[in-house]
């Protein structure tokens, strides 16, 4: 059960809480990790929107960036000890989740762990979801990590995910 896990990561809290999920599940079942970290188009295009570069400097400075961030979760994984590689996709065209979903289907995973914001209403609307999007695509099961509760988050929020909570475990 779940020996190969795909884990897309960005950096990000968001990212790294379902980097800690799946640390989790790898340790129970003595799986291994490959944590994937994509640079597809659109990330290419905002930072070459925002930064007045040639376009071989600014991919350098997110492949590099990439690395950085692959490096730090590998020394994540393994403290924990458990199995790990890293996947840089930084081959540009397409999509995060098109990436995400062949390199499921190319290396075998049973299972990918993607943190989410876990975002409703406008914000989900203006925003997106590229966790939805992976979802969509994905050839295998996705599990989806949502950050705790915040302590200053409103109380009906805090009932809705305790309720939530309570009933994937039952």
């Amino acid at each position: 059960m779940y020996q190969r896990i795909l884990v897309p990561v960005d950096g990000s809290s968001t990212s790294n809480h379902g980097l800690d999920e799946a640390i989790r599940i790898a340790t129970l079942t003595k799986g291994r990790i490959r944590l994937f970290h994509v640079i597809d188009d659109l990330s290419f295009a905002l930072a070459l929107g925002s930064e007045p570069r040639h376009a071989d400097d600014l991919l350098k400075l997110l492949r590099t960036e990439g690395s950085r961030i692959l490096d730090e979760a590998r020394t994540t994984v393994q403290a924990a000890g458990v199995d790990v590689d890293t996947l840089l996709g930084d081959n540009v065209p397409g999509s995060v989740q098109d990436k995400v979903a062949s390199e499921a289907l190319n290396w075998g995973a049973d299972l990918i762990v993607v943190g989410t914001h876990g975002r409703r209403g406008a914000a989900r609307l203006v925003l997106g979801s590229g966790a939805e999007r992976i979802v969509r695509q994905a050839p295998v099961p996705v599990l989806l990590v949502r950050p705790p509760a915040r302590k200053d988050a409103p109380a009906e929020s805090l009932q809705a995910s305790a309720s939530a909570a309570a009933t994937a475990t039952a």
